[in-house]
């Protein structure tokens, strides 16, 4: 399993802002994605919900840090 991390510092306005941006392009990518796969199954609300406390949390613009860990698996899916 390969481990990946990206750490985001907050230190200005214009970094929240980029930080804001990211997160609801991430959301609305989220929210069409599991609309096609779930449809309205409570799995596809799960996920959104989620991710939405961090996209609303990003819309008030204060110093931070923004931590993303994507852990790859060494299997593939199955089609």
């Amino acid at each position: 399993m390969s481990h990946y991390e990206a750490v985001f510092e907050i230190k200005s306005k214009s970094d929240a802002e980029a930080i804001r941006r990211l997160a609801e392009r991430i959301y609305d990518a989220l929210r069409e994605e599991t609309r096609e796969i779930y449809g309205d199954e409570d799995k596809s609300t799960e996920i959104l919900e989620t991710f939405e406390a961090i996209r609303d949390a990003t819309r008030h613009p204060t110093p931070g840090t923004l931590t993303i860990h994507y852990h790859q698996h060494d299997e593939t899916f199955e089609d």
